[in-house]
Protein backbone atom coordinates (compact mmCIF):
# COMPACT_ATOMS: atom_id res chain seq x y z
CA UNK A 1 0.00 0.00 0.00
CA UNK A 2 0.87 3.69 -0.59
CA UNK A 3 -0.79 6.84 -0.24
CA UNK A 4 -1.29 7.16 -4.08
CA UNK A 5 -3.21 3.70 -3.72
CA UNK A 6 -5.58 4.55 -0.61
CA UNK A 7 -6.47 7.62 -3.17
CA UNK A 8 -8.70 5.04 -4.80
CA UNK A 9 -10.25 4.58 -1.65
CA UNK A 10 -11.63 8.13 -0.80
CA UNK A 11 -13.93 11.12 -1.65
CA UNK A 12 -12.61 14.52 -1.47
CA UNK A 13 -14.12 17.29 0.88
CA UNK A 14 -16.50 19.38 -0.73
CA UNK A 15 -15.29 22.71 0.89
CA UNK A 16 -17.87 24.80 -0.54
CA UNK A 17 -21.24 22.69 1.09
CA UNK A 18 -18.74 22.57 4.49
CA UNK A 19 -18.13 26.34 4.55
CA UNK A 20 -21.69 27.15 2.77
CA UNK A 21 -20.00 29.15 0.10
CA UNK A 22 -18.92 31.80 2.79
CA UNK A 23 -15.28 30.14 3.24
CA UNK A 24 -13.42 30.94 6.42
CA UNK A 25 -11.10 33.29 8.00
CA UNK A 26 -8.07 33.58 8.50
CA UNK A 27 -8.23 32.86 12.04
CA UNK A 28 -10.90 29.86 11.83
CA UNK A 29 -9.29 25.78 11.75
CA UNK A 30 -10.89 26.00 8.16
CA UNK A 31 -8.01 28.24 6.42
CA UNK A 32 -4.92 26.25 8.45
CA UNK A 33 -6.41 22.46 7.50
CA UNK A 34 -4.69 20.37 4.16
CA UNK A 35 -7.49 19.22 3.13
CA UNK A 36 -8.41 16.71 -0.14
CA UNK A 37 -10.31 19.23 -1.74
CA UNK A 38 -9.17 18.84 -5.55
CA UNK A 39 -5.64 17.76 -5.08
CA UNK A 40 -4.55 15.11 -2.64
CA UNK A 41 -2.48 17.20 0.39
CA UNK A 42 1.20 16.83 1.10
CA UNK A 43 0.73 15.31 4.61
CA UNK A 44 4.77 14.89 5.76
CA UNK A 45 4.48 17.23 8.28
CA UNK A 46 0.70 16.19 9.57
CA UNK A 47 0.76 15.58 13.17
CA UNK A 48 -3.28 14.62 13.01
CA UNK A 49 -4.83 13.84 9.85
CA UNK A 50 -8.65 13.10 9.77
CA UNK A 51 -10.67 10.39 7.96
CA UNK A 52 -14.33 10.34 7.69
CA UNK A 53 -16.32 6.75 7.28
CA UNK A 54 -19.94 7.52 6.91
CA UNK A 55 -20.43 3.58 7.38
CA UNK A 56 -23.73 2.65 9.37
CA UNK A 57 -24.91 -0.91 8.00
CA UNK A 58 -23.71 -2.19 11.56
CA UNK A 59 -26.85 -0.46 13.10
CA UNK A 60 -29.04 -2.17 10.74
CA UNK A 61 -30.49 -1.84 7.34
CA UNK A 62 -32.59 1.01 7.59
CA UNK A 63 -28.97 2.64 7.67
CA UNK A 64 -26.27 2.74 4.95
CA UNK A 65 -24.74 5.77 4.93
CA UNK A 66 -24.68 9.15 7.27
CA UNK A 67 -23.46 12.69 6.04
CA UNK A 68 -21.80 12.93 9.95
CA UNK A 69 -17.98 13.28 9.02
CA UNK A 70 -18.97 16.42 7.29
CA UNK A 71 -21.79 18.05 9.21
CA UNK A 72 -18.74 17.78 11.92
CA UNK A 73 -16.52 18.69 9.59
CA UNK A 74 -18.60 22.19 8.99
CA UNK A 75 -18.22 22.61 12.76
CA UNK A 76 -14.99 21.86 13.39
CA UNK A 77 -13.54 23.89 10.59
CA UNK A 78 -15.54 26.92 11.99
CA UNK A 79 -13.22 27.24 15.55
CA UNK A 80 -10.28 29.40 16.13
CA UNK A 81 -7.14 28.08 15.38
CA UNK A 82 -4.87 28.28 18.58
CA UNK A 83 -2.07 25.49 18.15
CA UNK A 84 0.12 26.56 15.98
CA UNK A 85 2.93 24.09 16.03
CA UNK A 86 -0.16 21.42 15.29
CA UNK A 87 -0.12 20.61 11.39
CA UNK A 88 -3.76 18.75 10.59
CA UNK A 89 -4.31 17.13 7.15
CA UNK A 90 -8.17 16.06 5.92
CA UNK A 91 -8.52 13.18 3.36
CA UNK A 92 -11.82 13.26 2.95
CA UNK A 93 -14.37 10.01 3.39
CA UNK A 94 -13.82 6.08 2.91
CA UNK A 95 -16.28 5.37 0.05
CA UNK A 96 -19.01 3.24 1.16
CA UNK A 97 -18.18 -0.14 -0.32
CA UNK A 98 -21.26 -2.76 -1.40
CA UNK A 99 -21.06 -4.53 1.34
CA UNK A 100 -20.60 -3.66 4.82
CA UNK A 101 -17.37 -5.74 5.11
CA UNK A 102 -15.86 -3.96 1.99
CA UNK A 103 -16.26 -0.50 4.31
CA UNK A 104 -14.17 -2.16 6.76
CA UNK A 105 -11.60 -3.47 4.32
CA UNK A 106 -11.62 0.33 3.15
CA UNK A 107 -10.92 1.69 5.92
CA UNK A 108 -8.80 -0.60 7.28
CA UNK A 109 -6.04 -0.43 4.47
CA UNK A 110 -6.67 3.53 4.87
CA UNK A 111 -5.97 3.10 9.02
CA UNK A 112 -3.11 1.15 8.29
CA UNK A 113 -1.04 3.32 5.86
CA UNK A 114 -1.47 6.57 7.70
CA UNK A 115 -0.32 4.68 11.10
CA UNK A 116 2.87 2.80 9.25
CA UNK A 117 3.95 6.34 7.99
CA UNK A 118 3.67 8.14 11.74
CA UNK A 119 0.49 9.44 11.97
CA UNK A 120 -2.15 10.35 14.72
CA UNK A 121 -5.51 9.62 12.72
CA UNK A 122 -9.18 10.69 13.72
CA UNK A 123 -11.91 8.33 12.36
CA UNK A 124 -15.03 10.24 12.15
CA UNK A 125 -17.33 7.50 11.79
CA UNK A 126 -20.46 6.00 11.00
CA UNK A 127 -21.69 3.32 13.61
CA UNK A 128 -18.79 1.99 16.46
CA UNK A 129 -18.09 -1.44 15.03
CA UNK A 130 -16.40 0.48 12.59
CA UNK A 131 -13.57 -0.58 15.90
CA UNK A 132 -13.38 -3.64 13.97
CA UNK A 133 -11.53 -2.14 11.13
CA UNK A 134 -9.53 -0.14 13.23
CA UNK A 135 -8.49 -2.85 14.78
CA UNK A 136 -7.94 -4.71 11.97
CA UNK A 137 -5.34 -1.89 10.55
CA UNK A 138 -3.15 -3.16 13.45
CA UNK A 139 -4.00 -6.94 12.86
CA UNK A 140 -3.06 -6.91 9.10
CA UNK A 141 0.90 -5.98 10.38
CA UNK A 142 0.83 -8.66 13.26
CA UNK A 143 1.01 -6.04 16.05
CA UNK A 144 -0.27 -6.70 19.21
CA UNK A 145 -1.64 -3.61 21.17
CA UNK A 146 -3.59 -2.08 23.67
CA UNK A 147 -7.41 -0.73 23.46
CA UNK A 148 -8.99 2.06 25.54
CA UNK A 149 -13.02 2.11 24.28
CA UNK A 150 -15.40 5.04 25.94
CA UNK A 151 -18.93 3.46 25.57
CA UNK A 152 -21.97 3.52 28.25
CA UNK A 153 -22.48 -0.56 27.13
CA UNK A 154 -19.62 -3.24 26.62
CA UNK A 155 -20.52 -4.37 22.90
CA UNK A 156 -20.95 -7.73 23.68
CA UNK A 157 -24.64 -8.66 23.13
CA UNK A 158 -24.67 -12.31 21.44
CA UNK A 159 -28.70 -11.71 21.10
CA UNK A 160 -28.57 -9.27 18.87
CA UNK A 161 -27.53 -9.00 15.28
CA UNK A 162 -26.34 -5.96 14.49
CA UNK A 163 -22.55 -5.77 14.60
CA UNK A 164 -22.62 -2.55 16.67
CA UNK A 165 -24.03 -4.28 19.51
CA UNK A 166 -21.50 -7.59 19.52
CA UNK A 167 -18.41 -6.69 17.54
CA UNK A 168 -16.42 -6.92 20.91
CA UNK A 169 -17.06 -10.65 20.75
CA UNK A 170 -14.65 -11.05 17.70
CA UNK A 171 -12.25 -8.53 18.89
CA UNK A 172 -11.80 -10.64 22.20
CA UNK A 173 -12.25 -13.64 20.83
CA UNK A 174 -10.94 -14.02 17.20
CA UNK A 175 -7.66 -15.90 16.04
CA UNK A 176 -4.77 -14.80 15.94
CA UNK A 177 -5.30 -12.58 18.44
CA UNK A 178 -3.59 -9.06 18.49
CA UNK A 179 -5.12 -7.46 21.83
CA UNK A 180 -2.52 -7.30 24.37
CA UNK A 181 -4.98 -5.53 27.06
CA UNK A 182 -8.86 -4.29 27.29
CA UNK A 183 -9.92 -1.12 29.19
CA UNK A 184 -13.42 -0.03 28.72
CA UNK A 185 -14.10 3.62 30.41
CA UNK A 186 -17.72 4.95 31.15
CA UNK A 187 -19.63 1.75 31.43
CA UNK A 188 -22.88 2.40 32.59
CA UNK A 189 -24.25 -0.54 35.18
CA UNK A 190 -27.64 -0.92 34.56
CA UNK A 191 -27.01 -1.73 30.95
CA UNK A 192 -24.32 -4.60 31.74
CA UNK A 193 -25.13 -8.30 33.11
CA UNK A 194 -23.33 -8.97 36.39
CA UNK A 195 -22.31 -12.14 34.37
CA UNK A 196 -20.46 -9.82 31.40
CA UNK A 197 -18.35 -8.01 33.80
CA UNK A 198 -17.36 -11.34 35.48
CA UNK A 199 -16.18 -12.50 32.07
CA UNK A 200 -13.97 -9.40 31.52
CA UNK A 201 -12.24 -9.62 34.44
CA UNK A 202 -11.53 -13.40 34.35
CA UNK A 203 -9.37 -12.13 31.11
CA UNK A 204 -7.58 -9.35 33.55
CA UNK A 205 -9.09 -6.49 31.31
CA UNK A 206 -10.23 -3.80 33.15
CA UNK A 207 -13.53 -1.54 33.22
CA UNK A 208 -14.15 1.92 34.66
CA UNK A 209 -17.67 2.81 36.01
CA UNK A 210 -18.83 6.14 34.81
CA UNK A 211 -19.28 7.34 38.72
CA UNK A 212 -15.87 6.18 39.35
CA UNK A 213 -14.68 7.74 36.07
CA UNK A 214 -16.30 10.89 36.88
CA UNK A 215 -14.64 11.18 40.53
CA UNK A 216 -11.28 11.37 39.46
CA UNK A 217 -11.11 11.64 35.65
CA UNK A 218 -7.01 12.20 35.53
CA UNK A 219 -6.79 7.98 36.47
CA UNK A 220 -7.96 7.28 32.91
CA UNK A 221 -5.14 8.82 31.30
CA UNK A 222 -2.66 6.68 32.00
CA UNK A 223 -4.90 3.68 30.40
CA UNK A 224 -5.40 6.10 27.31
CA UNK A 225 -1.79 6.87 27.46
CA UNK A 226 -0.54 3.54 26.95
CA UNK A 227 -3.11 2.68 24.24
CA UNK A 228 -2.57 2.39 20.64
CA UNK A 229 -6.36 2.52 19.73
CA UNK A 230 -8.67 4.73 20.99
CA UNK A 231 -12.49 4.32 20.51
CA UNK A 232 -15.24 6.81 21.16
CA UNK A 233 -19.01 6.12 20.98
CA UNK A 234 -20.94 9.55 21.68
CA UNK A 235 -23.38 7.27 23.66
CA UNK A 236 -21.15 7.57 26.36
CA UNK A 237 -21.89 11.31 26.76
CA UNK A 238 -25.10 13.00 28.38
CA UNK A 239 -28.10 13.38 25.94
CA UNK A 240 -28.40 17.27 27.51
CA UNK A 241 -24.41 17.42 26.29
CA UNK A 242 -25.09 14.81 23.04
CA UNK A 243 -28.97 15.13 22.11
CA UNK A 244 -28.25 12.75 18.85
CA UNK A 245 -27.54 10.11 21.88
CA UNK A 246 -30.61 8.06 22.17
CA UNK A 247 -29.12 5.65 24.43
CA UNK A 248 -29.08 7.21 27.72
CA UNK A 249 -29.90 10.57 29.24
CA UNK A 250 -26.57 9.74 31.47
CA UNK A 251 -22.87 9.65 31.10
CA UNK A 252 -19.88 11.53 30.71
CA UNK A 253 -20.64 15.53 30.26
CA UNK A 254 -19.29 17.43 27.43
CA UNK A 255 -15.96 18.60 29.28
CA UNK A 256 -15.33 15.71 30.54
CA UNK A 257 -15.23 14.05 27.10
CA UNK A 258 -12.97 16.30 25.80
CA UNK A 259 -10.65 15.92 28.93
CA UNK A 260 -10.59 11.66 27.59
CA UNK A 261 -9.90 13.33 23.95
CA UNK A 262 -6.94 15.87 25.04
CA UNK A 263 -5.34 12.85 27.19
CA UNK A 264 -5.56 10.73 23.58
CA UNK A 265 -3.88 13.74 21.73
CA UNK A 266 -1.19 13.75 24.38
CA UNK A 267 -0.38 10.11 24.00
CA UNK A 268 3.02 9.39 21.75
CA UNK A 269 1.46 5.85 21.69
CA UNK A 270 -1.99 6.17 20.77
CA UNK A 271 -2.47 6.82 16.89
CA UNK A 272 -5.47 6.26 15.84
CA UNK A 273 -8.94 7.85 17.59
CA UNK A 274 -12.38 6.54 16.28
CA UNK A 275 -14.67 8.85 16.91
CA UNK A 276 -18.46 7.37 16.43
CA UNK A 277 -22.21 6.84 16.97
CA UNK A 278 -23.14 10.12 15.56
CA UNK A 279 -26.50 10.17 13.60
CA UNK A 280 -27.37 13.45 12.02
CA UNK A 281 -31.16 13.57 11.62
CA UNK A 282 -30.85 13.01 15.43
CA UNK A 283 -29.12 15.64 16.25
CA UNK A 284 -30.73 19.39 17.25
CA UNK A 285 -29.52 22.32 16.25
CA UNK A 286 -25.96 20.17 15.42
CA UNK A 287 -25.34 20.40 19.41
CA UNK A 288 -23.70 17.14 18.56
CA UNK A 289 -21.86 18.18 15.90
CA UNK A 290 -20.05 21.20 17.74
CA UNK A 291 -19.54 19.05 20.29
CA UNK A 292 -17.79 16.52 18.80
CA UNK A 293 -16.25 19.53 16.98
CA UNK A 294 -14.90 20.56 20.25
CA UNK A 295 -13.74 16.91 21.08
CA UNK A 296 -11.28 17.27 18.09
CA UNK A 297 -9.73 20.67 19.19
CA UNK A 298 -8.90 18.98 22.12
CA UNK A 299 -6.82 16.79 20.41
CA UNK A 300 -5.04 18.96 19.11
CA UNK A 301 -4.14 20.36 22.44
CA UNK A 302 -3.41 17.15 23.46
CA UNK A 303 -0.87 16.91 20.95
CA UNK A 304 0.20 20.56 21.53
CA UNK A 305 0.95 19.62 25.45
CA UNK A 306 2.48 16.24 24.02
CA UNK A 307 5.26 18.03 22.09
CA UNK A 308 6.62 19.64 25.38
CA UNK A 309 7.47 15.93 26.67
CA UNK A 310 10.74 15.18 26.96
CA UNK A 311 11.69 11.07 25.98
CA UNK A 312 12.04 8.52 28.72
CA UNK A 313 15.98 8.56 28.58
CA UNK A 314 16.13 11.80 29.17
CA UNK A 315 16.30 11.44 32.94
CA UNK A 316 17.32 15.63 33.71
CA UNK A 317 13.62 16.06 32.46
CA UNK A 318 11.85 13.65 35.07
CA UNK A 319 12.19 13.46 38.86
CA UNK A 320 13.01 9.65 39.76
CA UNK A 321 11.70 7.91 42.60
CA UNK A 322 13.14 4.30 43.71
CA UNK A 323 11.07 2.78 46.27
CA UNK A 324 10.23 -0.81 47.04
CA UNK A 325 7.07 -2.39 47.86
CA UNK A 326 5.67 -5.63 48.78
CA UNK A 327 9.52 -7.01 48.24
CA UNK A 328 9.41 -5.41 44.50
CA UNK A 329 12.17 -2.91 43.68
CA UNK A 330 11.08 -0.26 41.34
CA UNK A 331 11.30 3.23 39.97
CA UNK A 332 8.29 5.57 39.56
CA UNK A 333 9.42 8.75 36.96
CA UNK A 334 7.42 12.25 36.96
CA UNK A 335 8.17 14.66 33.97
CA UNK A 336 9.08 17.74 34.94
CA UNK A 337 7.13 19.23 31.86
CA UNK A 338 3.98 17.84 32.19
CA UNK A 339 3.73 16.20 35.53
CA UNK A 340 2.80 12.52 34.06
CA UNK A 341 3.87 9.61 35.76
CA UNK A 342 5.38 6.25 34.88
CA UNK A 343 6.46 3.06 36.71
CA UNK A 344 9.14 0.33 36.03
CA UNK A 345 7.86 -3.19 35.55
CA UNK A 346 10.57 -6.06 36.74
CA UNK A 347 11.38 -6.35 33.12
CA UNK A 348 12.46 -3.08 33.38
CA UNK A 349 10.00 -1.69 31.04
CA UNK A 350 8.18 1.78 31.64
CA UNK A 351 4.71 1.93 31.84
CA UNK A 352 2.30 5.33 32.29
CA UNK A 353 0.55 5.31 35.65
CA UNK A 354 -1.03 7.77 37.92
CA UNK A 355 0.58 9.77 41.27
CA UNK A 356 -2.20 7.64 42.68
CA UNK A 357 -0.20 4.19 41.77
CA UNK A 358 2.67 5.97 43.47
CA UNK A 359 1.40 6.84 46.58
CA UNK A 360 -0.16 3.37 46.84
CA UNK A 361 3.39 2.11 46.37
CA UNK A 362 4.61 4.43 48.80
CA UNK A 363 2.56 2.88 51.31
CA UNK A 364 3.77 -0.40 50.87
CA UNK A 365 0.76 -1.84 48.54
CA UNK A 366 1.24 -3.05 44.95
CA UNK A 367 -0.74 -0.78 42.53
CA UNK A 368 -3.21 -2.57 40.64
CA UNK A 369 -2.16 -1.07 37.51
CA UNK A 370 1.62 -2.61 38.49
CA UNK A 371 -0.05 -6.25 38.97
CA UNK A 372 -2.01 -5.84 35.97
CA UNK A 373 0.56 -4.93 33.91
CA UNK A 374 3.14 -7.23 35.17
CA UNK A 375 0.77 -10.20 34.67
CA UNK A 376 0.17 -9.67 30.53
CA UNK A 377 4.86 -9.70 30.50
Amino acid sequence: MSLETIIDFLEPVNIAMISQDEGFKDTQLGKHIAVYDEDFPDISDADMVLVGCGEMRGAGIQYTHTDAPDTIRSEFYKLFHWHTAVQVADLGNVKCGATMQDSYAALRMVVNELISLGKKVVILGGTHDLTTAQYQAYASDGKIIDVACVDARIDMDMESVLPEDNFLVDMFTGMPNHLRHYNHIGFQSYFMHPQMLETIDKLRFDCYRVGKVKEDISEMEPAIRNSELFSFDMAAIQYAHAPSNHVTPNGFNGEEACTLMQYAGMSHTCNSIGIYGYVPARDQHSMTAKQISHMLWYVMDGINKGKTEAPLDDRTAFNEFTMAFAEVETVFLQSKRTGRWWMQLHDGKYVACSYRDYLIASSNDIPERWLRAAERI
